[in-house]
């Protein structure tokens, strides 16, 4: 796994069709994503894939079973036309003072919020995360005394390799030093994120 961030948490792979995405990740790596739980007011949900050690695969859609939310739905899930990777996380157990350092250095990650969801057995999960903008530059987050999702036994197919495109990598690269990540990005028309998994056929690439 060179080249990928030890710090990596997970990567947020954002699907306007929630159960087809899960049914096609399964059919492409023959694990099945488990059941993650709803982020309640946001009109969403997830299930979530293990990636090996402390990573996991995010896979985030509409929930039908709530209300429809009065804001948007996060990572453009409402006029998304496709599944895409739309960002990643690091843990930073150090949240605070990482969001002060980048700051100080140029690039602003966002104001700590607390966040929650409920497991599909009601346990209430609990997380701090900055969270500035979907993309190449990850967001940060802790999870306290909360479990790491990946200690739940989750299936898992192991990501081989990570990597980030974009027509100014100069640009992405200096936000990345602020906040103390890393991501290999090469010259590309638009930008992109890249995750390369090892799946029982061989390599099976999501973007």
């Amino acid at each position: 796994m060179s080249g990928i961030d030890e710090a990596l948490d997970h990567l947020v792979y954002a699907t306007p069709d929630l159960r087809a995405t899960v049914d096609e990740v399964h059919r492409l790596t023959g694990a099945r994503p488990v059941e993650g739980g709803r982020h309640l007011g946001l009109g969403t949900r997830n299930h979530l894939l293990g990636l090996g050690g402390r990573r996991y695969l995010e896979i985030i859609g509409p929930d039908d079973g709530q209300p429809e939310p009065g804001v948007p739905r996060p990572f453009g899930i409402d006029t998304r036309a496709e599944p895409a990777m739309v960002t990643w996380a690091i843990r930073a157990g150090d949240l605070q003072e990482r969001v002060e350092r980048a700051r100080r250095r140029g690039y602003d990650p966002g104001d700590v919020e607390d966040m929650s969801r409920r497991t599909p057995d009601g346990d209430l999960l609990t997380w701090r995360l900055a969270f500035a903008q979907a993309g190449l530059v990850p967001f940060l987050i802790d999870w306290g005394t909360t479990a790491h999702p990946t200690e739940q036994g989750l299936p898992t197919v192991p990501l081989t390799s990570f990597t980030g495109s974009h027509p100014e990598p100069g640009t992405v690269q200096s936000a990345l030093d602020a906040i103390g990540a890393h991501l290999d990005v090469t010259v590309a028309s638009s930008p992109a994120l890249t995750a390369t998994l090892d799946g029982p056929s061989g390599q099976i690439v999501l973007t």
